[in-house]
């Protein structure tokens, strides 16, 4: 199948605002003697296939320390509504000028590049107007990762009223498989763990989390994602921290 131009911009955008519910502020909470968003940030920049990475956050004058690092890291950012957060993407998108929007939230401080990349060149390489890696298709809940046309992020934008779908970007399109071209990027063998959750919505994600990055961390270097595989492959214990946490229902 014809691969799509590479001469858009793939442009990744991170929504991210301290005013979470369940555990305010983690998007600055210290990691390893740095914000978890830097931390996203970092890991975001060895992804190859991005041209540019911008910070989603809100008009809240709470939230001005997001814009201020993201500046310190060099990457764009984008100030949009609180609670309607597709408006904020469709903004940040028309703001870079974007082909593609790859959606990446966050919570998710092991974000892997080599799994973002992977489905960019997935989502390329076949005449979808959305694919993502996700629970559903094999992936434990921290690696999530959404590609979507622009077209398709606007007309989202345009049609959809109701507040989960103005919330939760997405929702829109899996909604509607009538209008939108849907697909899933399968997890390969070695990183189908979808019981795993390494994603922070509360505080005790935070604290496996955090007890990775003790283990394996060095500043400067982001952890290779194939040495958090191995690490929980043999010490499954470390699981059972956050074992208990429920995602959050649309």
């Amino acid at each position: 199948m014809e691969v799509k131009s590479t001469l858009v911009t793939i442009a990744c955008i991170v929504q991210a605002r301290t005013g979470s519910t369940r555990l305010p502020g983690k998007v600055l909470k210290p990691l390893a003697g740095r914000p978890m968003l830097s931390h996203l940030i970092e890991r975001l920049k060895e992804a190859v296939t991005l041209d540019t990475i911008v910070i989603g956050t809100t008009y809240l004058p709470q939230d001005d320390p997001i814009v201020d690092l993201a500046e310190q890291h060099g990457v764009a950012w984008y100030r949009g509504p609180q609670e309607d957060v597709l408006a904020r993407y469709a903004g940040a998108a028309e703001m870079v000028g974007a082909g593609v929007v790859v959606r990446i939230t966050s919570d998710c401080p092991l974000i892997d590049p080599v799994t973002v990349d992977n489905v960019v060149r997935y989502f390329l390489a076949h005449d979808y107007d959305y694919v993502a890696a996700w629970v559903g298709s094999g992936f434990h809940r921290g690696l999530d990762t959404e590609v979507c046309t622009r077209e398709a992020l606007m007309k989202a934008h345009r049609l959809a009223e109701d507040a989960p779908s103005r919330e939760h970007v997405t929702l829109y399109l899996h909604r509607h498989p009538e209008i939108f071209r849907l697909a899933s990027y399968p997890a390969p063998p070695e990183l189908r763990h979808p019981d795993w959750r390494l994603c922070v919505d509360e505080e005790d994600d935070f604290r496996l989390i955090e007890e990775i990055y003790n283990r394996l961390y060095r500043p400067g270097s982001p952890i290779d994602f194939r040495d958090v595989v191995h690490l929980l492959e043999n010490e499954p214990r470390l699981l059972q921290i956050n074992a208990h946490v429920r995602q959050k229902v649309v």
